[in-house]
């Protein structure tokens, strides 16, 4: 079974800090880790491969240094990983990035499975994988809570709002997972010495490497662009209301019905 998952390197959100100026986040001496949901995706992409054989390949989009996501990732149970790395990729949004993460998914072979988080904790859109799925031309079962592969199929348990759906499939399918699913591995310290020691097990693309529209990439080929950054704060504004017991419940309920609440 080929099995093919996607990652991103995303900044450690408790400390993420904002550029007042220039409306971007600051990088610099911010800790990077592999996204979340993208760990619990590749974590049931190692279990499958240690249940059923085959093999998986780890792609991600980003600048050099997403390549200690990639070491990591090694360090989990990846076979192989791939690094599409190229200035040309600078400011994509999900449309752009999904385009390219397809091509080279593409340029990599065929997969069976390609597992995705559902979504970015940098972003939070969940449309990188949905997305992916529509430009391969592949089946997707999003929000996956539970997982079975028997075979050429696939059932799933969706979450939903008030309870989950079931859903099934023949392979090849985009499966985008959520925290329910697994806890992701720790490391083995074997295979973090052999993560630094094999320096084949990343691959790094640049546009030159595999087949892609170069009008099709980065900030220039988004149909979306990010208008505002900014840090939420936690400020509470509290209020003292006058009177007895009842008063306070009148006023209270005036002010609510103000605000619109009831």
């Amino acid at each position: 079974m080929n099995i093919l998952v996607c990652v991103k390197q995303v900044p450690d959100t408790n400390e993420v800090k904002i550029d007042e100026e220039k409306g971007t986040l600051i990088r610099d001496g911010v800790p990077s880790i592999i996204n979340p949901e993208d760990k619990i995706a590749l974590e049931e992409a190692v279990r499958l491969k240690e249940e059923n054989g085959g093999k998986v390949t780890v792609i991600s989009m980003g600048p050099p240094q997403a390549k200690n996501a990639l070491l990591e990732a090694y360090a989990m149970g990846a076979d192989e990983c791939i690094l599409l790395s190229d200035r040309a990729f600078a400011g994509s949004d999900t449309w752009a990035t999904s385009y390219t993460l397809a091509q080279g998914i593409k340029e990599a072979g065929e997969f069976d499975l390609i597992f995705c988080g559902r979504q970015a904790i940098d972003g939070d859109t969940a449309q990188v994988g949905p997305q992916i799925a529509e430009k391969l031309e592949i089946p997707q079962i999003t929000y996956v809570k539970a997982l079975e592969v028997d075979g050429k199929k696939v059932k799933a348990k969706r979450a939903l709002e008030d309870g989950y759906s079931v859903v099934e499939t023949e392979l090849p399918v985009l499966l985008t997972v959520i925290d329910d699913l697994n806890k992701p591995r720790y490391p083995s310290i074997s295979r973090v010495v052999s993560a630094f020691q094999k320096e084949d097990c990343i691959k790094v693309w640049t546009v030159e490497d595999f087949e892609i529209d170069k009008t099709k990439l980065g900030l220039d080929a988004s149909p979306t662009q990010v208008y505002d950054t900014f840090v939420p704060t936690n400020e509470k504004k509290g209020e003292i209301l006058e009177g007895n017991e009842k008063e306070k419940v009148k006023k209270l309920l005036e002010k609510l019905k103000m605000e619109q609440v009831i």
